[in-house]
This record gives C-alpha cells, structure tokens and sequence, in this order.
C-alpha cells in the first residue's frame, strides 16, 4: 500500500477520534429538534441543521419545496440542504444523503425520545440510528478530509433531506427532478456492517370497505363493512402466506410479503359499521414487476369481495364494495456497474476500521437511494449503526446508536472519500 495514503488514513482516524466529542454534541443538537412524519412539519429541521454547519463554513442551499406541492402529499413543510464542496477540475462529485424525518416515536419509551440521552455509550432518541446519525457521519467525514487531505479534484456534496418515510419523492426525487444536482456516485445513510448495493420496493395501498350502517339492535337492515373487511384481511393475509415460497436470488431478501398496517372505521360501539379503511404495505423483492404485483393484489381483493358477497347473499346497493387508491410505489433498487468502486472503497476501509469485511448485501427495506439509481447514479447504502435493523430500534421504543459504531463508520466514509476522489 502507499505509505502516503496510510499514513493519510491514519491521520484522518486522529482528526475524527480528536473531535469525535463535538461530533456527538452536533448529533444531539439534530436528535433533539423533532421531525415527527406525519404531521410532517420538517423545514424547523433543516433550518436548524444549516444553523449548525455554518460554523464549519460549510452554506447550505436551502431549496424549499412549494407548499401546496407538500400539503398536497400529505406532510406540512419540506426544504431539503444542498452543501457543496467543490475542489477542483476534474474527479468525481459524490453526494452524501442522510435524511431527517421520521416516524412518531410512539409508546413504550424508557428514555426522552427528544433527549439524545447517552448512557453506557449509546445515544438514544428517535432517529439517533435512523438517519440522523448519518447527518453527523457524513459532515465530520467531509471536516476530516478537507482538514487531512485537501483534495484538489472532485466534490463532494452533502444532501440532508426530509422525505423518506413518505417516500423520498419531495426529497431527493424532487431535488434531481428540479436539476439541482447530479452526482456521479452517491452514498446514503446505513449501518456499518454492511454495504447495501440491492433492496426491496414497496407498494402502499388504501382499500376502503363500503357497507351500509344501520342500528345494532336490527342488524339485517345494514351491511358491515368491518365484516367484508374481516374477509377482505383473510385473503391478503393468505396472500401473504403464499409469498414465503417466492424466493429472491439477492443475498439479505428472502421473499416479499404484506402488512395491514393501519385500520380505520365505524361510528360508534352501538352502530353497524358502514366504512372500514385499510392501509397495506406490500414489499417487492428486485425480481418482481410493480405493475404486475399490484395487479394481483387488485384481483386478490376483487375475488375476495365478490365471494363475501355471495355467501352472503348482498347484491345491488346491499353489496359490499371497495375503493382502491395507490398510496406509494417505490420500485426497488437493483444495483448499476458502475457502484464498484463505492463497494471496493467501503470493503477495504470496513475491514481495516472495524476488523470485518462488510458484506455486500440487499436489504428489505426500501431507502431513497433507489431515486438516485433510477437516474443511472450508482449508489450504495452505508452508514453509522449496528448489524440489524432489530438492534437499532428503529422505528420502535429506545431507538439507540452506539457511539463506537458512529466513530468507527465516519472514519470508514472518510478514508472512501480519499480513495474516490484521488
């Protein structure tokens, strides 16, 4: 190896470990902010963090997106930070995403969500792990190569957006529809013991069950919707059985499947429900077709409707029937030739900073580095967190990362940078 470049390694590793305390601090600052998605009210947020990053000199571009575009999607406010890094003519630009809504942090708690508390050296919080974390991994990355390495070709760009549990549409979907920016490789936020380079898509569907309401005393002069509902779940759930012997080739995806994740309906404990409303989840392994999954699920519930309605004996405006309106489709990522570089990059640093090669791996989860990929940027998912998604609590009570993992992987981006840029 160049003793140079080791040495230039080395020297990023002491940066990092010597400012790794304002690191936590500027990690607690971002934590402690709230970005709860829904409601969704996130420009607080983004305003705050270009606060924190101009004290490094580094300007964020505040590019807000329209509001009667984000009511319209269903959140309250979005503005998404471009910080450009430019060193000269020449190299790639890579961009560095992380984003910063997330979901409320729901019940179960034994630490403030909103504290950013450390104990035994973890950080807990909602999005301490997820993707918070990463908003700090990447910032003290980039401070650590302009700080060691000064490189003289290329650009890095940091890109913090606010869309990802909504789908990344108004994130960076918006910011690469708008031209505002087109990296030549990207890295978005993940864990540190693996490079993701494949995932699942996802397919959000809300089916609306119609009956007709009536007294709970007479029940026969209405029709419950949450008894077609009840049906209705039975055959997805079944559905959802079947998938098991659909198997991905990708290493880390297995199969698709389906979750009912939200339902909504009647009026009172003393009424016939006459609308029930469903809320699916369907994840799609990289071999699957969206148009054709959606399909299957349309005629999935067809069936299912018209048997309860025959069993039943409900036709004409006695018959139960059912909306179906798309919610999301987020195509799943697969990944391009030319990621090979960001694999090798990660690999190599991965296994000298943490003593393991990182896999390259699918993920189930879909991530906003599908918008970039479907743009023919290749991109990779890597990032500050702990082997599995179960041990960060993302998405659960006490999410946590540890403070070991974070040091480790912005020391593991920086040393990429170095080869990527060079």
């Amino acid at each position: 190896m160049n003793p140079d470049r080791q040495a230039t390694y080395a020297a990023l590793d002491a940066w990092i470990d010597q400012h790794f305390d304002e690191q936590v601090q500027f990690l607690q600052a971002l934590v402690r902010v709230p970005t709860d998605t829904p409601p969704g009210n996130n420009a607080p947020h983004a305003e705050r963090t270009a606060e924190l990053l101009a004290p490094f000199g580094f300007e964020a571009e505040r590019h807000a997106v329209p509001e009667s575009a984000v009511r319209d999607y269903g959140m309250q406010s979005i503005t998404n930070l471009i910080v450009r890094r430019p060193y000269g003519d020449g190299g790639r630009t890579i961009a560095l995403n992380a984003h910063g809504d997330v979901v409320p942090p729901g019940e179960g708690w034994t630490h403030d969500p909103y504290g950013a508390e450390v104990v035994d050296g973890r950080m807990y919080g909602r999005a301490t792990a997820v993707s918070k974390s990463d908003f700090s991994t990447f910032t003290w990355a980039v401070r650590a190569l302009e700080a060691v390495a000064r490189p003289r070709q290329g650009a890095v760009e940091l890109h913090f957006t606010y869309d990802e549990e909504f789908g990344g549409l108004l994130g960076p979907g918006w910011l690469l529809a708008q031209g505002l920016t087109k990296p030549d490789l990207m890295i978005a936020a993940g864990f540190s013991y693996e490079v993701v380079t494949a995932h699942n898509g996802c397919l959000q569907m809300e089916v609306t069950v119609h009956g007709k309401m009536a007294h709970a005393a007479v029940p026969r002069t209405g029709v419950d919707a949450l008894q077609g509902a009840v049906a209705l779940m039975n055959a997805l759930y079944a559905e959802n059985a079947r998938y098991r012997q659909v198997r991905s080739q990708v290493p880390g995806i297995d199969h698709p499947y389906l979750n009912i994740g939200r339902i909504e309906g009647g009026t009172n404990t003393n009424v016939i429900p006459g609308k029930v409303v469903l809320k699916l989840d369907r994840r799609m392994i990289p071999e699957e077709k969206p148009a054709e999954v959606e399909a299957s699920l349309r005629a999935v519930i067809a069936q299912a409707v018209q048997k309860f309605n025959a069993e039943h004996g409900y036709a004409g405006e006695d018959a139960v029937r059912v909306d179906i309106r798309r919610l999301l489709l987020a195509n799943a990522m697969t990944p391009l030739p030319g990621n090979a570089p960001l694999v090798d990059a990660i690999q190599k640093h991965g296994e000298a900073v943490f003593g393991e090669k990182p896999p390259a791996v699918g993920t189930p989860l879909y991530t906003d580095v599908r918008l970039y990929v479907e743009r023919g940027i290749p991109g990779v998912i890597y990032g500050a967190g702990p082997r599995t998604v179960l041990d960060s609590h993302a998405k659960r009570a006490d999410e946590r990362i540890e403070l070991a993992d974070l040091r480790r992987a912005t020391k593991v981006v920086a040393r990429s940078l170095v080869d990527l840029l060079a």
